[in-house]
């Protein structure tokens, strides 16, 4: 089995996140399903807002741009073991939907390494490749499609989403026609409908109202008593308390606590 690793070396500056060249190598004998060592992220951004790209071209071709440095994540280290749920806590801007897309794979980090084993399931944002002019039928098999799942998995599955997801009928209507609960809930049934070894959850627990949210809730947790490690994003620390075993808290993408989710949503509350 593979890891993906992230090298240590920054790549060239670009406005947005510094790119690092990912590499393959072997993982051998690790515990973990998930760690990370000394990550940092950082984004350049320009110090004078501009309206349209070719503004940001002209300007950056006359070496008119200047660019202030934000770290997003400053030396983030943890591991996830098998069958682990691990809480991410932190307020707005501490860093936690940057360290999911980092262990997702959709962004590169500008320094340290990462290492990920087995098949993740990303759910960060629910609805993410629906297109609104297909109907709810077209986009299982986009949305599947773009998780990985091939089309004939997808109609293995296909019953069980309509059904865990509540939309009936309105499989058959265009997208556009969904209310926003929706279009969650068929994404997070879509997410979920093929257990993953490793599910990253970002504050998806407040789908719709409270039945679907016990359903969800639900998934998660017959994902974990089969052995799938899940990497959890929550504000509510009720839900950090009763479902992770360890936890992180993160502030200004730096380190706070990290250990016992119990120890670790007590220090974060204390904190306001």
């Amino acid at each position: 089995m593979s890891l993906l690793t992230a090298s240590e070396k920054a790549g060239p500056e670009k406005a947005g996140p510094e790119q690092a060249v990912p590499e393959r190598a072997a993982g051998e004998g690790s515990e973990s399903v998930i760690r990370l060592e000394d990550v940092a992220v950082r984004y350049r951004v320009p110090r004078e807002r501009m309206r349209t790209f070719k503004e940001y071209a002209i300007r950056a071709l006359q070496r008119r741009v200047s660019h202030e440095e934000f770290w997003a994540l400053r030396g983030v280290s943890l591991e996830v073991k098998p069958e682990e749920v691990f809480g991410i806590i932190g307020r707005n801007g501490a860093g936690k939907s940057t360290l999911l897309r980092v262990v997702a794979g959709v962004l590169k980090p500008s320094r340290g390494r990462v290492w990920v084993r087995g098949r993740v399931a990303p759910l960060l944002e629910l609805g993410a490749g629906f297109h609104p002019e297909l109907t709810g039928r077209e986009n299982v098999l986009l949305n599947g499609a773009l998780l990985g799942y091939g089309k004939n998995e997808m109609l293995r599955h296909f019953e069980e989403i309509v059904e865990f997801a509540e939309i009936g009928d309105f499989i058959d209507a265009p997208l556009r026609t969904y209310s926003t609960g929706m279009v969650a809930r068929l994404g997070f049934a879509v997410a979920t409908a093929i257990r993953p070894e490793i599910l990253i959850v970002d504050e998806v627990l407040s789908v719709g109202d409270t039945p679907f949210q016990e359903k969800c809730s639900a998934r998660i947790n017959e994902f974990r008593a089969q052995g799938t490690s899940i990497l959890l994003v929550a504000h509510s620390l009720p839900t950090i308390r009763d479902m992770c075993d360890r936890a992180l808290w993160l502030a200004h993408g730096e380190v706070q606590a990290l250990g016992n989710a119990q120890a670790v949503a007590r220090q974060y509350e204390e904190s306001f």
